[in-house]
Formats: C-alpha cells, structure tokens, sequence
C-alpha cells in the first residue's frame, strides 16, 4: 500500500516490464541464427558418421551376403546368437583382449610413463634424441611398421640373427608365438603416443612439491607412487581410454605381419569381422561382429570415464 497526496492509503501501483520484442518466437530465431555457422558441420557429421552407423546397425540385423544373394532378409538377433556359438569368434574375443592388456595397458602405457619420467631428467641432446627415435615409429604408416616388424620377427629376421650372434636359441617367432610378436609390435609403435600424454602432464606438476619430498627423504619410487601418479591420475585415465580405443581397431598392423594366423593364433576382432564379410562375402554377419566390437570398446570408455569423473 502506498499513501495518497490526501494522506490515505491507495493501492500499490506495480510496473511491468515491456514485453521484448517477438517474445518466444524472437528467442527461437535468434537460437537458428546462432545456429547457422555450425549447420554444416551438423549436416556433414549426420550424412557421413551417424548415417553409415544407422545403416550399419540395419545390416546386422540381415542376412545381407556380398554375392549370390538376390536380396536380404530380417534374421533378427541370429547373427548375434551365431557369433556366441562360433569358437573361431570367441577366440577373436580372447586374443583382442590379450592383444590390448598387453600392448595397450601394460606395454604403452608403462613405457610411455617410463621414457617420460627418464626424460625428464635426461640432458637435452639426449631428450631430443629419444623423442625422435620413438615419434618416428608412431608417424610411420600402420603398413610400414608391419613390414619393419615383419622383418625383425621373421626366421631370417634381425632378431633372430641377434640371437644367433649371441649363441642363443632361435625360433619361428611369427609362428610360435604370434599374438605377442604383433603386441611387441604395436608397443614399438604407439608408445610415443603416450610418451607425449605423460610428458606434458609431468611438466604440469610444481617443482615445490617434489622437491619438498626429496628433502623429507622420499626415494624415487616413494615419489611417483605416492606424488606423481596421483597428481597425473587424470592423464593416465585419458591415455588409457584412447590408447585403448585405438588398440582396439588395429588392423593393418596384424594383417601384414600375420593375416591372423597361423590357424587364428593372432586372428583378433578386426581381422576376424574383415574376414568373414569380404572373404566370406557374410555382410551381416560380419557387421554384427563390428557392432559387438563397438560394444566392447564402450565398455572400456564408461569405465574410463567413470574413473576419470572421481576428482583427486
């Protein structure tokens, strides 16, 4: 209630701001014209990511064949149900999660973090030196590192000529023991990756701190379990999450140094979707065996980023 000029009471006058302009229909345009630079992209990623992905899903769903099929037909989940039955699919399972323990979470990861924290002390010639060595196996080709490998696994090869040098017995390495001749490999190859992931964030920690530690009498290993891998804990998640993705997919690199065999000894996921839809012409089933893929590797990403969501 507000006074009168008589001295009485009158009611409270309120004021109300002046509508905008257009109202709803205003906020709405004005959200497309924010919208308009990015439309392209938009555009782009729909026709060529999401699309191929929707078809993809259709397909594992068919009983789609690459010749001698007239047309397909709807097989439901059968593809699915006929890779759990198939042993030469469930041993693609268990050597791609092999292929990745060892070559992507114990191999990259643990030398990347090795040669990072060695270079950090190391002089410049030699940090120049190593990073060098180990940045020009990563930009190599997948295709040329096969054959490098190839060529150093081998019976003929350089390591086995190494061996012989040193009087030690020898072997078919590709044959005996494949699935870890081509982790060997993608360790050779990938641990820059990581090498750089883990520099950067070793560079990020204050001198202060570690100093601080070294004067209270904390040894090396005292200050990277209790200092440094805590304080990097969410690069390592990130490295994990993306050296294991990348793992994951790899093809060229195992078909040119093995074709996944001998007798599916190095047959991993990749090689055995590849085989069964363009050397089996089975389309279906072999994009049910990528779909399944896909699956595998979200699974490694949600429990990633769960980790990574936990502040320090």
């Amino acid at each position: 209630m507000t006074a009168t000029a008589s001295g009485h009471a009158g009611p409270e006058v309120r004021k109300t701001a002046p509508a905008a302009p257009g109202g709803r229909t205003g906020t709405v345009r004005r959200s497309l014209v924010r919208a308009l630079p990015v439309s392209p992209a938009v555009v782009l990623l729909l026709l060529f990511l999401a699309g191929p992905i929707v078809y993809c899903v259709v397909i594992a769903f068919t009983d789609l064949q690459l010749t001698g099929q007239a047309e397909e037909s709807f097989v439901g989940f059968d593809n699915f149900t006929r890779a759990f039955r198939d042993e030469a699919f469930l041993n693609a399972v268990w050597l791609t999660l092999v292929f990745t323990v060892l070559s992507s979470l114990i191999g990259q990861n643990t030398l990347g973090l090795a040669l990072a924290a060695l270079m950090q002390r190391a002089s410049k010639p030699v940090r120049t030196l190593t990073g060098g060595i180990v940045v020009t196996a990563w930009v190599l080709p997948e295709v040329v590192a096969g054959f490098l490998l190839y060529a150093f696994f081998r019976r003929e090869g350089t390591l086995n000529a190494v061996l012989e040098w040193l009087r030690l017995p020898t072997q078919n390495w590709l044959f005996t023991l494949p699935i870890l001749a081509v982790s060997f490999a993608n360790v050779w190859r990938g641990t820059a990756f990581s090498m750089l992931v883990y520099s950067a964030a070793l560079n990020e920690i204050p001198k202060e701190i570690t100093e601080a530690a070294e004067v209270d009498g904390a040894g090396g290993w005292r200050r990277m379990w209790h200092i440094t891998l805590p304080m990097i804990r969410r690069s390592i998640g990130t490295n994990l999450m993306l050296n294991t993705l990348q793992t994951l997919s790899v093809f060229g690199l195992i078909w040119v140094m093995t074709r996944g065999g001998p007798s599916g000894k190095s047959q991993t996921l990749p090689l055995f979707m590849y085989e069964q839809a363009f050397q089996n012409s089975l389309i279906g089933y072999g994009t049910a065996v990528a779909l399944l893929l896909l699956l595998i590797g979200s699974l490694f990403s949600v429990v990633y980023l769960r980790l990574l969501r936990t502040e320090v």
